[in-house]
């Protein structure tokens, strides 16, 4: 596969484990990185309980995306209405809030199941790419090993499963 030059959409969880394994600069030195707000607030929650690597320095993460984008209520609503019995976090919701309004060449990583449900349902599972793919192309390859869902393996194996129970492959 060939290296993705457009934008990369990242989530919370792809933030965190960035930060976990040493590899932020890397990712966004590499690509577009962007995000939406209520990801960048997420990243801020629970950080009195983080280790040090994961307390993720607010304007530092600001200052290295290309864009950081708002998302109104109207975007949320498409996705509710396109997937209403799809429980997406706050983040992932606003994150496809925003990528359905895009026209470009984008693509998303972050790892929840729920959200790779709904990629599979819009028919947008090829949007999807693992963070391990992603650093890779860049030429950047972790000290610390990135955790299992964070991996094209898992990526793959996971969307085949989502693809089969969404009711696509069946005769």
């Amino acid at each position: 596969m060939t290296r993705h030059r457009g934008p990369v959409l990242v989530d919370t969880n792809a933030i965190l484990e960035c930060f976990r394994v040493g590899a932020w600069r890397a990712l966004s030195g590499g690509y577009a990185v962007e995000t939406v707000e209520d990801c960048i607030i997420e990243t801020q929650t629970g950080f009195q309980r983080r280790s040090p690597e994961m307390q993720i320095d607010e304007a530092l993460l600001w200052a290295s995306l290309k864009a950081i984008h708002p998302v109104v209520d109207a975007q949320r609503a498409v996705v509710a209405v396109r997937a209403p019995d799809i429980a997406l976090d706050v983040g992932e919701r606003s994150l496809w809030a925003h990528a359905l309004t895009r026209r470009d060449a984008w693509v998303l990583c972050g790892p929840d199941k729920a959200s790779m449900r709904f990629a599979v349902r819009l028919g947008l599972k090829n949007q999807l790419i693992a963070l391990e793919t992603l650093l890779a192309d860049a030429g950047h390859r972790p000290k610390e090993a990135l955790r299992s869902n964070y991996t094209a393996k898992w990526l793959d194996k996971v969307l085949g499963e989502l693809f089969t129970s969404e009711g696509f492959g069946r005769s």
